[in-house]
């Protein structure tokens, strides 16, 4: 019972990627990537240039970036749950203003709001996975964010190819509107979910701490209570000792040799997925399709067919080998294949450029790659990606680290969507070059200085960083011979490399 409970709450909050944020933005994601080939929406704005589309995906992403930064705070003053709630509030608000947007203006701001909620949510639900989910499952249930993210953009894209046909503004209001449920199934849904048990016991809620680990893991039986105890006692001596030795603050993401190094391998990691280029086939699929010959509404429909690919192998690569090959392979794989895929891509645009005779197996090898770039990424960067970057880190910079790790995913993210639409329209086939020696560059650093970090507890990743600390004798440390003063504690890093 206690895994079912463990498992229900990892997809109800994951399902938040597509009831509300995280989904919601690949939601915005695909809808954006369809109405901006609606001729109904350029008209209604007076056929917007390559450069202002940019800035329709990319100050979304802005408002992404503000809103991780600042859930840092939400999520230590208020908890994962509540952080949740209140990214639900903002994602309603800004997609309240996008949907009736009555100028280019209203329409980039409600971007703006509804990024904020988005970049919050982004944040918090890998965070709040992470804390809730047992060590050994703990990819699969993280994983299903990306699970339910896909599933987003298959409705998405749907949702964008259905409104091609319909007449008047309402072919491109309706999808953006419709993004205003899930959050609010979201905002109402979360409330039933429980606390994450470290956040509580880093608030002195021992307790309530106490209770929610027996609902995650069950106390059913012996042996599921007495693993329930161990857990508890796990996270409860490791938080508590957290707690004394340092203040939380941002210096500490980089105080020490191990700090630095979960640091630079979680903001990496985020940064890697932004280089894969999936992001600039999302937002700018349909005109890449109709730079291979495609017309329109075929552009829409592969965009659609598109988006069903990766979910399905996202789904297998969760359940079946992401937390039995671990976290560094996959990555290793994800960067390397990108490398081919992207060189096909290029070698074959460049052959046959836009505009030039057809070439219907050239358009369709090129198509081929490009859906073979989502496999790939749902088989490595787009579920891993958010594993790592949210379970490097002890729980007093949790928070904070997980926040600049996702703010540095959407300052790149902002970046390739801004410039993304001129390069594919000035550069052709050289702007696809560009991601072949990032993702080449991604393949060494990870090969090179990328833990592995499966099955560990998030209590033990202080022995794969190279900290040395006894949390128990922290405690004990912690109290002098007369029955409680506190002692100067301090973190001591292992000299082993």
């Amino acid at each position: 019972m206690g895994l079912f409970y463990n498992i229900f709450v990892a997809l109800f909050s994951a399902i938040g990627a597509f009831l509300f944020g995280q989904v919601v933005k690949i939601y915005d994601s695909g809808i954006i990537s369809s109405v901006k080939s609606l001729e109904q929406f350029t008209t209604y704005f007076h056929d917007p240039n390559n450069a202002l589309l940019g800035a329709v995906v990319s100050t979304f992403n802005g408002g992404c970036f503000f809103g991780a930064l600042g859930a840092a705070w939400t999520n230590d003053k208020w908890g994962r749950k509540r952080s949740i709630q209140f990214g639900a509030v903002w994602a309603l608000w800004g997609c309240a203003m996008q949907t009736g947007a009555s100028s280019i203006t209203v329409l980039l701001i409600g971007r703006i709001v509804g990024g904020v909620g988005i970049g919050i949510l982004s944040m918090t639900v890998p965070l709040y996975n992470t804390e809730i989910a047992p060590p050994k499952i703990r990819g699969f249930m993280v994983g299903l964010t990306q699970q339910m993210l896909g599933i987003g953009f298959i409705v998405a894209n749907w949702v964008g190819y259905g409104c091609a046909y319909l007449h008047g503004d309402v072919s491109w209001r309706l999808p953006l509107g419709l993004q205003m449920i899930p959050a609010f199934l979201l905002l109402i849904g979360i409330h039933f979910l429980p606390f994450s048990p470290r956040w509580l016991l880093e608030h002195d809620r021992d307790d309530d701490a106490r209770a929610v680990v027996y609902q995650l893991y069950g106390t059913g039986t012996a042996e599921a209570k007495e693993i329930a105890d161990r857990e508890y006692r796990e996270m409860h001596d490791q938080i508590k000792a957290d707690a004394l030795i340092r203040s939380r603050s941002l210096s500490d993401l980089w105080a020490t040799r191990a700090m630095l190094r979960r640091t630079l391998v979680a903001v990496g990691v985020q940064v890697f997925t932004q280089f894969t280029g999936i992001n600039v086939i999302n937002y700018y699929g349909p005109q890449m399709y109709e730079a291979l010959g495609l017309s329109n509404s075929q552009s829409l429909l592969v965009q659609g067919i598109y988006g069903a690919v990766g979910p399905i192998a996202n789904l297998f690569f969760i359940i079946f080998i992401l937390d039995s090959v671990g976290r560094k392979r996959p990555l290793m794989f994800g960067a390397g294949s990108f490398v081919v895929t992207f060189s096909i891509l290029a070698a074959l645009v460049a052959s046959y450029p836009p505009g030039s005779d057809l070439n219907l197996a050239a358009q369709k090898a090129a198509i081929a790659m490009i859906f073979l770039t989502s496999i790939i990424f749902s088989l490595s960067f787009g579920p891993v990606s958010w594993v790592l970057a949210s379970e490097v880190f002890p729980t007093r910079t949790r928070s904070i680290g997980t926040s600049v790790a996702t703010c540095a995913n959407w300052i790149f993210n902002v970046l390739l969507s801004e410039t993304s639409p001129i390069g594919l329209a000035d550069v052709g086939y050289k702007f696809y070059i560009l991601f072949v020696c990032l993702n080449a560059f991604d393949f060494v650093m990870i090969a090179a200085f990328f833990p592995e970090t499966k099955g560990k507890s998030l209590e033990e990743m202080a022995v794969i960083f190279g900290d040395e600390v006894d949390a128990r004798q922290v405690l004990e440390d912690h109290l002098d011979g007369s029955g409680g003063e506190k002692k100067d504690i301090q973190m001591v890093e292992s000299q082993t490399p």
